[in-house]
């Protein structure tokens, strides 16, 4: 195995702590888009009173991202893109999110 390799997806604390889980939990939302819909219709609906008229909608959104936040196959899922996307910035020097921006066309 090249010594460079094993470097290369080891992970430091802020990317195991604080940037897989900040992915997990964008992607998480999207995959509970239901529930983050429904949740949100009724807080709109209902105003001030929806702490007590949307918890229904609120336990099935708790659920449905705690169900992906313990999933270890989810995280690994994340891992793996967030590597991904790590050596292309050690290769490119541009973020992803740069990276996937449309070039403005002129009018």
């Amino acid at each position: 195995m090249d010594p460079g390799t094993a470097e290369e997806h080891e992970l430091r604390h802020v990317e195991k702590d604080v940037l897989i889980p900040k992915m997990m939990r964008e992607k998480a939302k999207l995959r509970c888009a239901e529930q983050v819909e429904a949740f949100t219709k009724c807080c709109q609906e209902n105003g001030f009173l929806m702490v007590l008229k949307c918890r229904d909608e609120n336990a099935a959104l708790k659920e449905c991202l705690t169900q992906h936040y313990k999933d270890p196959t989810f995280y690994e899922e994340c891992k793996q893109e967030y590597l991904k996307e790590r050596e292309e910035f050690r290769q490119t020097g541009i973020p992803s999110k740069n990276r996937q921006q449309k070039v403005p066309t002129s009018m």
